[in-house]
Order: structure tokens, then sequence, then C-alpha cells
């Protein structure tokens, strides 16, 4: 699918919500940056794997290992596409019998996030339209924010609006923690095809699964068997901050070549090239499968953090909110019982008690009224983040007395 192929609806002003948005975002920022501060913080409103999980003596094997074998070079400046046998590697590695990948089909970013960016330079202009889930990612929302895009809800069954691409997190979503199952993927494609639309398939989480059969990636499903290269419509992000570690930096975009070359020439202008050292250090854990002799490992603390925030939350918020347990990924989505409760005007409460979360509203383009809130489990142990759940429950305990109060 060429990259000019998509039309989108003609440039228009920034929509309004835009400046609720952003207003909320900033604030937040704010807030948290003044919270962590504050002694005895717990935090549950990141997104951050457990940094006493890193496998540091991989680590330290692959970077002495990438100066051995590759000497000044992982030091010096690399091509913007990224280090070819890396490249290689990855194309590899997500190679199945239906889908036929090369280096052609793999640019390697700066975090997976950069790929988000990257999309965004490359196709969108002001007023253009992106299909997306309300809730959806935030970091996507900020990295898109400055090509002042409009957002349209993504239908799965009915017909595709004109968009310039489809965004979707299908594993253990960002904010939500869902899964698309097979039959909405299909969905998915048949409509992306219909309608000429590149569908974002953005995976980070796609290995911290606890329950459930795997489900096949949108990448995979929209390969056409027996052709020598993917040159389907799918882009497809993956990144090894979730199961190694995000300090590295290291994610990478894999779609058709014409959509490769479109990426690499907005990168160039980002940072000509990703760290080759970082990238080095991942080809060798990449080459060693140090990242899923790792994930198990994961899984196991992961899992038991989720049940114990989970437990935690049945004991002390049950009455007040309401979820489903993730299968995987890094977060719990917690919508209020009581209709019309601001999880942005309770967020000061929570903050006052020492707990944070993200209230729902930051993750909706449109900026509007959340009863919702996302709780992460990953980068606490489950005394923290039962005392975490706590600490929640008196905070909406005060919030709720207030606002009956000043009814």
């Amino acid at each position: 699918m060429s990259t000019s192929s998509n039309t989108a609806p003609s440039a228009g002003p920034r929509p309004p919500e835009f400046a609720t948005w952003m207003k909320q975002g900033n604030n937040i920022t704010q807030q948290f940056l003044s919270f962590g501060r504050r002694p005895g913080p717990i935090v549950l409103s990141g997104g951050l794997p457990a940094p006493e999980l890193y496998p540091i003596s991989d680590v330290q094997e692959a970077a002495r290992d990438a100066l051995e074998k590759h000497g000044s070079a992982a030091l010096g400046y690399g091509a913007v596409e990224g280090l070819f046998d890396l490249r290689e590697a990855i194309a590899h590695r997500l190679s199945t019998d239906r889908l036929s990948l090369a280096p052609e089909n793999v640019l390697i970013t700066t975090g997976s996030l950069q790929a988000v960016e990257l999309i965004g330079k490359a196709l969108i202009d002001p007023g253009d339209a992106i299909l997306a889930e309300y809730p959806t990612y935030l970091g996507a929302l900020d990295a898109w924010l400055p090509r002042l895009p409009r957002y349209a809800e993504l239908p799965h069954e009915a017909p595709w609006p004109e968009a310039k691409f489809a965004y979707v997190v299908p594993n253990f979503s960002n904010p939500t923690g869902a899964v698309l199952k097979r039959k909405a993927r299909e969905a998915l494609l048949s409509r992306s095809a219909e309608s000429g639309i590149w569908l974002v398939e953005d995976d980070p989480y796609g290995e911290l699964r606890y329950e459930g059969g795997v489900q096949p990636s949108l990448l995979e499903m929209s390969a056409v068997p027996g052709t020598a290269i993917y040159e389907g419509s799918v882009v497809h992000l993956g990144t090894l901050s979730k199961t190694i570690a995000p300090g590295l930096r290291v994610g990478w975009a894999v779609c058709a070549p014409d959509m490769i070359r479109a990426l690499a020439q907005a990168k160039q202008g980002s940072d000509l090239s990703t760290s080759t050292f970082c990238q080095a250090v991942a080809l060798e854990l990449i080459r060693k499968d140090a990242d899923r002799r790792h994930v198990p490992t994961l899984i196991d603390a992961y899992r038991e953090r989720r049940d114990a925030l989970c437990a935690a939350a049945q004991e002390h918020l049950a009455d007040l909110f309401e979820w489903s347990v993730p299968e995987g990924g890094m977060f719990v989505w917690m919508t209020a019982r009581q209709p019309g409760l601001d999880t942005y005007a309770l967020l000061p409460f929570a903050l006052e008690a020492g707990v944070s979360f993200v209230p729902g509203s930051v993750f909706d383009s449109r900026g509007l009224v959340s009863p919702s809130l996302r709780l992460n489990f990953t980068a606490n142990p489950p005394d923290i983040l039962q005392e975490g759940v706590r600490r929640l429950s008196r905070a909406a305990r005060e919030f709720a007395s207030r606002q009956a109060a000043a009814e």
C-alpha cells in the first residue's frame, strides 16, 4: 500500500477539545512532579516495568559482546533505518509460515513511541482524521498533538470514514487492558482493506500474557501467503522496553517497504539514527533470546501483582468501582459505579492521600469528563499495591463525602 494512497478530510481549525485536553495533561504532569517530591508516595499512575526485575547480568554480557564484536562502529553514527543485522534479526523473529519479512520491512526506532510519532510526521497534516478507540493511549495523543489532527471513533463493524490511519493496541490495551479477539481483528483488517486506510498495530505488551490464548498479530493475519516480502497495510510496532528495560530505548516498526522509507525520511529529521550502541546491545540480546528467556520471570511476578491489586480492590473499592481482571499487560481500568463521577476531580484527593492514578479523561482526545481511571500494577510489589488501594479508597470516600455535602 502506498503512503500516498490515502486521502483525508480537508485541513480545518484546531478542534476546541484540544485546549481542554492539553490543559488537563499539563495540570496532571505538574501535579505528578509535585507529588513525586513528597515522602512515601505510592505511584500507581505510571506505565513502568519493575526496575528490580531488569535482567542486568544479561545486559552487561550483551554490552561487552557488542563492543567486542562491533568495536568502534558501535559508538559511531549509524544508518537511519538501523543496524542491518538487527533489522534482519527482528524480521527473522517475526516471520512465520504465513508472513515473510526482510530487513527492508524493518525500521529501528528510539523506543516504540518514536515510531508512533514518526507515523504522525509521515502521514498527518493539520485537520486530518485519525481513527482511534476511546479511550486510547495517552502517549500517542501526545505524539500526534503537534500535527493538529482530529479524531473519529474507530468502528469495528461499520465501514470506516475517511482517515489517514487507524490506531489500535490489540493486546492488553493501554489504558483499558482489553484484548481484541480474533473476530474483531478480522473485522479491522476487512475494513482496512475496503477503505485503503493504514492500520497501525501498537504491540508493546503482547508478551506479557497471564491467561488466555495467544491471538495472531494483525501483521501476520494481513499477510498474503507465498509472497516474497510483506507489502500489506498494517504497520506493526514493537519494543524491548517491556521485556528487557526501557532504558535501552530500542523499538521498531515493521511494515511495507514504501512505508519504511517514508518513516525513515521522517526519522532522519528527528535523531539521524537510534543509538548504535544500544542497537548493538539489543542485537546481542535478541540473538541469545535473552528477552524471551526473561519473560516467564516477568509473567510470574506481574501476575502476582495484578492479583494483589485486584484482590485489594475487591476488598476496598468494589462498592465504588467496577473493573475486569486483565488477561495481561500492565493496567487495570476501573469505572465508577456512581454516574457522573469525575475522576479528574478525584485526583487531588488521591494525591493528598499519598497515591496517584491516571484519570480517564486524558485518554480521550475529546477531553470529556470520565468516570474511569487507570491503575498500574507492574511497578510495585504486592504489599505496596495493597496499601495504594487502601489510600485510594480513603480518598474516593472523602471525595464522595465532600460532593454530597456540597449538593
